[in-house]
């Protein structure tokens, strides 16, 4: 296990059909995009999970809590929660979980100015929103 501020961290944007995941650095606070996984009902195919989890060997696991705008939880909220449960059950490494407003507005923001319209299939847009839940998790590390 790497040390904090030396860790890598995947991050997951939970969704039912679609969760988003990227793998990012404490040390740089930057993430990439890996490609989302499809789910069903919010099930991943665990076997996938398991090779994202050997090929990046994570410290430490970030998933996005998605929250109404006042804070309150929605029946998503409870799912996300649940989804990392089953991470930290299956792969023993820690799991936190951290507010996801307003990422995937963020994520589109981004990719539109990357490339207009063409750039925002639902796929790129998990997986950005990921980037971002990490780097907003990063940033609040050292606060």
């Amino acid at each position: 296990m790497r040390e904090t501020g030396q860790r890598t961290v995947l991050a997951f944007d939970f969704g039912t059909k679609s969760i988003g995941v990227a793998v990012g650095q404490e040390i740089t606070a930057t993430a990439s995009p890996l490609p989302a996984l499809k789910a069903k009902d919010g099930i991943p195919d665990w076997k996938v999970v398991e090779q994202l989890y050997s090929q990046w060997e994570p410290d430490v696991v970030v998933v996005g809590l998605p929250l109404n705008m006042d804070g309150t939880e929605q029946e998503v909220t409870q799912r996300a929660k649940k989804f990392a449960n089953r991470l930290h059950g299956r792969f023993k490494r820690p799991v936190e979980t951290w507010d996801e407003r307003l990422s995937t507005a963020d994520a589109k923001a981004m990719l539109f100015e990357l490339g207009g319209y063409r750039k925002l299939t639902k796929e790129k847009v998990d997986s950005v929103s990921a980037c971002v839940i990490f780097t907003s998790w990063a940033e609040n590390q050292y606060l």
